[in-house]
């Protein structure tokens, strides 16, 4: 009969399905709980479609479920089944391993695939166009685990995980998110597929995670296998305090459907899990009232329930549209197929392809409804709109809601469908969840990592210095390591509230300082866990490994010899350069010369033989240098201009005091060089210390040739190459400065640091010890113990003050006083003399006549006249000038009678 059937399929080609029924498939694991639970949902969607007269209302919907019972074979044959009698959707496959296989089949036959569980994220739509995920897929739910880590201040993210399609790609995918976050994957533990697991592979595997520091454990796998792992992991200790583990939606599904047992109650006490997010509506709670009946109270409704019976919903809201459309439910033969035939009752040469595939996809995808999970409807890409989940704490058998997540507004207490209407908002500051109950019923939030009881020791690389041993030096027989370094991190340790066990390892040949870049490198290639040292911060070592808070600042300085200049007869002159000598003695000259023209008519003790006003005008000048002249000022313009000089010999006076001073006990740079710029214009050759980061930085951020370069090994090197000539400066970093200086005060540090920067210890990228360690150093500076430790170390006798640039005064200096002197005289003057113009007009009456000659020797004589009698002539003048105007005019009165 079978035979004859598919006779008949072959010999007719573009069949119609029966009329009045619609054929759709299903394909589940029927034992699982999703299968379960799924299964009475789609039954009760398609008697729920059948019965509502405004969706196919010519048509019933009829549903056909395939048992794949866990295999990936009688999943494919349950497909093609499907596709020898006219189905025109099939729901399914349960898991990501198959749908990876079917949606080929789906693509050949134009017929829809639509999942609720295939939730892998790599399933693309580009690939695979007729497989649609009807639920959110797993590249949301790691999104929202990845917010959650990164929300509780995880940096490393161990998972546990079966390692096919169906979870292997999502771990994947968290891994990446975790990236986006700078947290990390740090391990991952793939389990075997259930049939092939047993409990001492669980065992095994679990071993292996505990000894990794991460104690923040994400668990994906098939419910099952998730609580055998939580039952062994209980059984090794990983359920106590300091552990933090994440599950996925499979323990939600237990939860919501078979609740959990008091058998596996402690096992999963402070988990966190994650459910699919389904808004609270009347059409959901009217469906949940009707579960007890459906399931006759065998099993609890789980959100994936909801999203079988939207699903079986939304394929037939898209094949009445396709059908009042005009189109027609056909199927012909797959021409590529023609010549396959199975031996019985498989043929795969009668597989048909649905001819209105391809519009039924593109009614699918165009959905538009509100159903038991909210709105339904999906993006470009194939995914639903606003995916979220609720975020949930085991605690006793319940679950407890901490808050929600969703792809718009992250990790919230509010629910996501009352701030969609809002912007998103997923800046880190917005993010909240209610307070957690973790494992070991603490509420004390763990600190997601440890060492592990049977690890190894932390291989702590120490330079083996052989200069400076303050900072790291080897003692006694028993080889204990201290110095300024070592003492700073062995104190730091002492402020974290773990054991930290830990071996110090000498790195360097004893002959020569290490290469500290070479150093920290151990650490990027994990030979070393930690760097211990006077370790530079440095940009090209930040890139490879993380730094600790700096325990002492640190920068380049450039350090120069010096000399103390021997006393002589002429030391008096030393504080001016010749040139200030020379313009303050033309300055001294021109203010005596300026009061005597502004004086001279009006004051008598500017007045007198040359002779004596020569001498009063030179001492005049030298007074005022002591402020001790005696002779009185009367013009308001000379008492300006010496007020404005005696203000400009009170500042060179006391430069000149505070300079002399300076050179008669301060020693002297034999030097020229001031600093890195001098350094780097002259031709000076340059040491450095081995080892330090200076010589790259010298080479490569100054350009200084190599040749100029001369390494150095300790501080009698850099005095003997110093104090030589061999070199002409040393770059070094501070504290080896101030360490040398301590004890050779012939040498001086010339210029500011030039670069800024610290000393810390070094640690492998996202190392949690490194921020542990870094606010110990916080701790240590705040209550005074990094300094004592400094103290103990560092702090060495200094010389006596020393000033490296007590140059001589320059004019420069002075120049600016000089000019406002200067403006303030050539005005004077100017004044001066315009005003002797005037009084000059009145009493030459005839200043037309005579020669240039003759009026510039009656002006003279006028200039050298006294004020006083020059207005008494002016007086009588005026006084003749009257009385011959009035015998005039008398004469001409009687000439006229």
């Amino acid at each position: 009969m079978g035979s004859l059937m598919v006779l008949f399929l072959l010999l007719v080609s573009g069949t119609f399905s029966k009329a009045g029924t619609v054929n759709i498939g299903a394909i589940l694991n029927s034992k699982t709980i999703n299968g379960k639970v799924s299964t009475i949902a789609m039954k009760t969607a398609v008697i729920d479609v059948n019965s509502d007269p405004t969706i196919l209302p010519s048509k019933k919907l009829s549903l056909s479920i395939h048992d794949a019972n866990f295999s990936g074979f009688l999943s494919i044959v349950g497909a093609l089944k499907y596709m020898e009698v006219d189905t025109v959707a099939v729901i399914g496959p349960q898991s990501s391993v198959m749908a990876h296989v079917l949606s080929h089949l789906a693509n050949e036959l134009l017929v829809p695939f639509l999942s609720f569980t295939a939730l892998d994220p790599t399933l693309s739509p580009l690939q695979y166009p007729f497989f649609i995920q009807t639920a959110p897929n797993d590249l949301y739910q790691m999104t929202a685990i990845a917010d959650m880590v990164s929300y509780f201040g995880y940096r490393e993210v161990t998972a546990i995980f079966t390692d096919d399609d169906q979870f292997r790609n999502s771990i994947s995918t968290l891994g990446d998110q975790l990236s986006k976050r700078r947290c990390k994957l740090s391990y991952k533990a793939p389990l075997p597929p259930d049939s092939l697991l047993s409990s001492q592979e669980i065992k095994d595997i679990l071993v292996n995670v505990r000894s990794m520091e991460s104690r923040v454990i994400v668990v994906h796998t098939y419910s099952k296998t998730g609580l055998m792992v939580f039952e062994t992991a209980k059984s090794l200790g990983m359920m106590k305090k300091g552990y933090v583990w994440i599950a996925t939606t499979w323990l939600s599904t237990v939860l919501d459907s078979t609740g959990i047992s008091p058998a596996n109650a402690p096992s999963l006490q402070g988990v966190l899990t994650l459910r699919p997010h389904t808004p609270d509506s009347d059409k959901k709670r009217a469906f949940v009232r009707r579960w007890k009946n459906l399931s006759n109270g065998e099993i609890g409704l789980n959100s994936y329930g909801l999203f079988a019976y939207d699903t079986v919903w939304m394929i037939a809201y898209a094949i009445d549209k396709f059908l009042k459309e005009g189109g027609k439910i056909s199927f012909s033969n797959a021409s590529s197929l023609g010549g396959l035939k199975g031996a019985k009752s498989l043929n795969l040469g009668a597989l048909s392809v649905f001819g209105g595939g391809k519009q039924l996809l593109k009614n699918l995808l165009q959905t538009n409804m509100s159903g038991l999970t909210g709105p339904l409807r999906f993006n470009l890409d194939q995914s639903l709109i606003h995916p979220s989940f609720d975020v949930i704490n085991i605690v006793g058998n319940q679950g407890r809601g901490l808050g929600y997540w969703s792809n718009h507004s992250g990790l919230k207490v509010e629910p996501p469908e009352t701030l969609y209407a809002k912007p998103s908002n997923l800046s880190v500051a917005s993010q909240h969840l209610r307070s957690v109950v973790w494992p070991g019923n603490t509420k004390d939030r763990p600190r997601g990592w440890e060492f592990s009881n049977n690890g190894r020791p932390l291989r702590i690389g120490v330079p083996l210095r052989v200069s400076f041993k303050e900072i790291v030096t080897e003692v006694n027989s028993s080889h204990e390591i201290h110095g300024f370094s070592v003492d700073v991190f062995v104190a730091a340790l002492k402020l974290i509230q773990y054991p930290v066990p830990y071996e110090f390892i000498m790195f360097g040949d004893g002959h020569q300082n290490p290469s500290f870049t070479e150093l920290v490198n151990k650490v990027a290639y994990n030979v070393f866990d930690a760097v211990v040292g006077d370790v530079a911060i440095i940009t090209n070592r930040t890139k490879a490994v993380d730094f600790t808070q700096p325990y002492i600042e640190s920068g380049l300085v450039v350090v120069v010899p010096i000399k103390k200049l021997n006393s002589s007869a002429w030391a008096f002159l030393r504080p001016f350069t010749p040139l200030m000598w020379a313009v303050t003695g033309v300055f001294f000259l021109i203010i005596g010369a300026v009061i005597w023209i502004l004086e001279h008519r009006l004051n008598d003790e500017f007045r007198g033989p040359p002779k004596q006003q020569f001498v009063t005008i030179f001492w005049f000048t030298l007074s005022t240098m002591f402020f001790a002249h005696r002779e009185n000022t009367v013009s308001t313009l000379g008492r300006l201009v010496l007020f404005i000089w005696l203000f400009v010999v009170l500042i060179i006076n006391s430069s000149y005091t505070a300079s002399l001073t300076s050179i008669l006990t301060v020693q002297q740079l034999s030097s020229p060089i001031r600093g890195i710029d001098s350094l780097i214009a002259s031709n000076g050759r340059i040491g450095f210390q081995i080892g330090s980061f200076s010589e790259n930085y010298l080479m490569e951020e100054l350009n200084i040739p190599k040749s100029r370069l001369v390494a150095l090994g300790s501080p009698e090197e850099y005095a003997e190459k110093l104090g030589g000539g061999v070199v002409a400066a040393i770059v070094d970093e501070r504290p080896y400065v101030d360490l040398f200086l301590s004890n050779y005060c012939r040498f001086q540090v010339v210029g500011q640091e030039f670069t800024k920067s610290g000393w810390g210890f070094a640690f492998p990228r996202d190392s949690p010890l490194a921020v542990d360690i870094s606010t110990a150093i916080l701790t240590l500076s705040e209550n005074g113990e990094l300094q004592k430790i400094h103290d103990h170390w560092l702090k060495r006798k200094t010389c006596s003050l020393q000033k490296s640039d007590s140059d001589q005064l320059q004019l420069g200096s002075f120049w600016g006083l000089f000019l406002i002197f200067g403006v303030a005289c050539a005005l004077a003057l100017c004044i001066h003399f315009c005003m002797m113009l005037r009084e000059f007009g009145k009493h030459d009456p005839s200043p037309e006549k005579g020669s240039r000659s003759v009026r510039l020797q009656r002006f003279l004589s006028f200039a050298d006249e006294k004020e006083e009698i020059s207005k008494r002539k002016l007086k009588r003048k005026r006084d003749v000038n009257r009385s011959n105007r009035i015998q005039a005019e008398v004469d001409e009165d009687q000439n006229c009678e």
